[in-house]
């Protein structure tokens, strides 16, 4: 009995953790959980009620101090603990520490979530041994985390065969992404296509793209190297709608026309075709002119109205030798700072091109003109393009950095008329119109010395892309979608000569595990002989 008495306390206990167990494993059976639990109480109850006495000698006792400081001290930490993990839960930020950050969502991708209004959702059909299955849960998991308004969830198209006949899902490993009537699928992971796919389900309106033809430019269809269909693949994906545009032979100026890109004419374009853009302009339009040396020379005299200056001329670069490429080709990875260029930091090429300035006396005053890049200053502006061996020459040429690209706005003012009101026949005189001015969107420009780097051939090289995309972006007002590259891994390798290969071999395989061995000999050995 005595025994009992001073073990009553064990008991309980172990009846409060059988309580706690019973109730994990059982949540739905109450009785027994409250039956241990009554059983605990009691027994503790009872020990303590037993024990009054030696409990309360205890009390006063110098162990007893120091166990219930002991104590408090634990209960103080875990206390802390538990407040780091729950602020932590409510206030979750995630640190990507890798170099290039390949962990992080890109600029474009941010802003593109920070810019969502509406919500989306994001249904993920995939099996459960699919192994893209968690890389796609990794990603949705930094959307999410990044907007409020992604919402996700993955479903087994073998357990939910009911929302795989409404989705029609034909294939593993498709995601369908659905924002108000919109909806859009993609089947491969990819922050890419995430992205894209956001872009298209959150845009309230498809904005259309129009290519000059019928100058000798590029074809958006064509698919060799000196086509634009990697330009078209690109602008599709970030929801754009493009087209091809004859202006010689339309009689009206198409209405859904959010950007015109002139994409290096090689022949003038005719009279009525610049006048059409030039109201176009008026209007408050945007063009994107990509002028390459030594064609379309009528464009200069309607460029220079704005305030552009193109120069007959071909920039030489030597610096471009230095990485792989020729003389004609220059180099640009300083940019002056502009919305396009911001957080751009891509060396990109231009082949063959000219330069691009802006001619102070000439601009007019609603026209605010930006040079966007310059070439290094090894460069030149080559002035004589008869010569057959091309050097500088101080007296003619130009040094560098040169300018060759220039971006602008230009406010348009209309007068608004308001039209007479007649009150009755026999009245001698109207109300006179009064003119007005109003604000009107301002229109943009930009116009490049070059339009080969935005071709197949060069498209990919660098940041070439990139800035050409920025650069649309910019011009339609789009400006979540002005971004840098993807970040991606940079590859972790070191090159070795034989002899270095030979040497880190023998030392680390042969020398090392030599001495390791050795030592181990002959401490053994001394330990025997002792």
């Amino acid at each position: 009995m005595e025994k009992l008495r001073k073990n009553l306390n064990s008991i309980g206990l172990g009846l409060l953790f059988v309580a706690l167990v019973v109730n994990r494993i059982w949540p739905y059976r109450k009785i027994p959980f409250f039956i241990l639990l009554g059983l605990a109480v009691a027994s503790i109850g009872a020990y303590i009620i037993l024990n009054f006495n030696l409990l309360k000698q205890s009390l006063t006792r110098k162990t007893f101090l120091y166990s219930s400081n002991l104590l408090l001290m634990i209960i103080l930490v875990l206390g802390i603990l538990v407040l780091i993990n729950t602020i932590a839960a409510r206030y979750h930020h995630r640190f990507d520490f890798t170099e290039a950050k390949i962990h992080s969502l890109s600029d474009q991708s941010i802003s593109v979530l920070k810019n969502l209004k509406n919500d989306v959702f994001i249904k993920a059909f995939f099996r459960e041994g699919n192994y893209n299955r968690s890389r796609m849960e990794n990603l949705l998991k930094i959307y999410a985390y990044h907007s409020k308004k992604i919402k996700y969830e993955f479903i087994d198209p073998d357990k939910n065969p009911g929302l795989v006949k409404r989705y029609d899902i034909t294939l593993d490993g498709t995601t369908v992404f659905e924002c108000g009537d919109k909806e859009n699928r993609i089947t491969s992971v990819s922050e890419e296509d995430i992205t894209n796919a956001l872009i298209k389900v959150s845009r309230e309106k498809k904005k259309t793209i129009y290519f000059l033809e019928g100058h000798g430019e590029p074809s958006i269809e064509e698919s060799d190297d000196n086509g634009l269909s990697y330009v078209k693949d690109e602008l599709g994906k970030l929801g754009y709608e493009v087209k091809k545009l004859t202006l010689a032979l339309s009689e009206n100026f198409p209405a859904d026309c959010a950007l015109l890109i002139i994409p290096g004419p090689k022949k003038d374009l005719l009279p009525h075709e610049l006048e059409t853009i030039e109201k176009y302009l008026k209007d408050g339009g945007r063009v994107f002119f990509l002028v390459d040396p030594e064609t379309a020379p009528g464009l200069s005299g309607f460029l220079h109205q704005y305030g552009i200056k193109l120069e007959n001329d071909l920039i030489v670069d030597t610096i471009s030798r230095l990485l792989g490429g020729d003389y004609f080709m220059p180099v640009v990875s300083e940019y002056e700072y502009h919305d396009i260029t911001k957080k751009f930091r891509y060396a990109c090429f231009f082949p063959y091109a000219r330069s691009v300035d802006i001619d102070e006396q000439s601009k007019p005053e609603n026209v605010s003109l930006t040079i966007l890049a310059k070439t290094s200053p090894n460069s030149w502006s080559e002035r004589q393009l008869n010569e057959r061996q091309v050097s500088f020459d101080k007296d003619k040429d130009k040094q560098g950095p040169i300018p060759l690209a220039v971006v602008g706005t230009i406010k348009i003012e209309e007068e608004k008329k308001e039209e007479a009101k007649k009150e009755e026949e026999t009245e001698k005189s109207s109300e006179k119109s009064v003119p007005t001015t109003e604000s009107k969107k301002e229109a943009r420009l930009a116009v490049f010395g070059d339009s080969d780097f935005a071709t197949n051939r060069y498209f990919n090289l660098s940041g070439n892309g990139n800035l050409f995309l920025n650069t649309i972006n910019w011009l339609t007002e789009e400006a979540d979608l002005i971004s840098i590259q993807p970040r991606t891994s940079s590859p972790r390798t070191i090159h070795l000569s034989p002899s270095q290969a030979r040497l880190v071999f023998f030392t680390s395989v042969i020398i090392l595990p030599l001495i390791v061995l050795m030592t181990g000999i002959s401490v053994w050995l001394r330990r025997r002989s002792l």
